[in-house]
């Protein structure tokens, strides 16, 4: 079986790397940002990509959100959660109290703004945790590093400090997206759709939460995005349990793209975590228990 071209945010060493390890029958890509990476799926130089989509303490990563709603065509088919420590590297021979700068991806920094208040160094941003790695190796300057232990192993770096994160159960959803397919349903799936107004009036937002409730489907996240077509513009990205395979599912759909502006369909995939397999197996039981009582029931109609 050919293996896939899976892009993922380079260089190597990033948690996106560690993170696009754990899929199976790839040839995994380093890409040097997220915006050349969905691009490059997008335009079939890569067959699927690997991209952060949501930090527990951050939230949402907004390049990668707003590439899937507003720039590309692109579907989610799968979902991986990897914990994230994150530490504070630097060159051999160098302390803390010698450092002039300590770099990072963004969200990194973000992710260590207690510890890093204390230092009172200058802060920089990178493309990402490892490219930050790179940097502070091949520079002779006192820098530091907030990356994780791969970066700093592939890197040559010492750890002057560990889990500097602020939050002791950080954690990072990535998620890989394809062209066209849309994941097979397994019993335990999540749903994302975007959600755009024709205008902003009073209870459009219920309009659209009122007929998930109405076939009792369970929303997992809800989150406006500005159109950036102007202030106070926005859709909303709506996440919940179920597959467009479902026909309550595809039901709600229908029911919403006739009644808005227009629905943007992100794809449907099977949810991830410590219990997602044995919620699968469950719902395959229950499914074939209900179909034996269905069959027996059957089976008593008069000719």
């Amino acid at each position: 079986m050919a293996t896939l071209r899976t892009g993922y945010l380079g260089p190597e060493g990033s948690f996106s790397h560690e993170a696009v390890s754990n899929v199976e029958n790839v040839t995994p890509v380093a890409c040097e940002s997220l915006v050349d990476l969905l691009s490059s799926v997008a335009d079939s130089s890569l067959d699927q990509g690997l991209v952060p989509l949501e930090n527990a303490i951050e939230g949402t990563v907004s390049a990668t959100i707003d590439g899937l709603v507003f720039d590309h065509e692109l579907v989610i088919v799968r979902e991986i959660v990897i914990p994230i420590r994150l530490h504070l590297l630097a060159r051999p021979g160098v302390a803390v109290e010698d450092l002039t700068s300590v770099r990072s991806y963004v969200h990194a920094l973000a992710q260590c703004q207690g510890y890093l208040h204390q230092l009172d160094v200058e802060i920089s941003q990178t493309t990402s945790t490892s490219q930050a790695a790179r940097e502070v190796a091949d520079s002779s300057e006192p820098w530091a590093a907030v990356a994780s232990t791969l970066a700093g192993e592939l890197f040559g770096l010492v750890a002057l400090a560990t889990d500097i994160e602020d939050h002791p159960d950080n954690a990072t959803r990535f998620v890989v997206v394809g062209r066209e397919r849309v994941a097979a349903p397994t019993g335990h799936d999540r749903t994302t759709i975007v959600c755009f107004q024709d205008a902003d009036r009073p209870g459009s937002l219920y309009a659209i939460l009122g007929r998930f409730a109405a076939r009792d489907i369970n929303l997992t996240k809800l989150e406006s995005r500005p159109t950036k077509r102007g202030l106070g513009d926005y859709c909303f990205v709506i996440e919940f349990e179920g597959h467009v395979a479902d026909d309550v599912v595809a039901d709600c759909l229908a029911d919403l793209q006739a009644h808005l502006a227009r629905v943007k369909f992100l794809g449907s995939y099977p949810v991830t975590g410590i219990d997602a397999t044995d919620r699968r197996e469950a719902v395959a039981e229950a499914r074939r228990s209900a179909d034996e009582w269905i069959t027996e029931i059957r089976s008593r109609i008069a000719p």
